[in-house]
């Protein structure tokens, strides 16, 4: 009956949320360039980061970041599969002619 107890409280406090995400932890990725600002007020900067570790190794990609950011800092990101869209400017060639 001790172990059955056992097994039960190892199992909800796995459910809690205190594991890693899918077993993975954070990949770090150095700041090599600051690309602009998006966001409706321009919170957001968007970055172009070289991955460190992992899988997707030496992989340059764009990111968005939130907060204070500049060239040579470190990232810690949870993925490195999905990569952020380009900022289109809203003024385009020929537009205003």
């Amino acid at each position: 009956m001790a172990k059955q107890q056992k097994v039960k409280q190892a199992q909800s406090e796995a459910s809690k949320g205190s594991v890693k995400i899918l077993g993975e932890t954070a990949v770090p990725a150095i700041v090599e360039e600051v690309i602009g600002r998006t966001g409706t007020r321009g919170e957001i900067t968007q970055v172009k980061c070289l991955v460190q570790e992992g899988k997707d190794k030496g992989r340059g990609m764009r990111r968005n970041v939130k907060g204070p950011i500049r060239i040579g800092d470190l990232l810690m990101l949870r993925e490195t599969e999905i990569e952020a869209r380009r900022i289109k400017s809203k003024v385009s060639k020929g537009v205003y002619t």
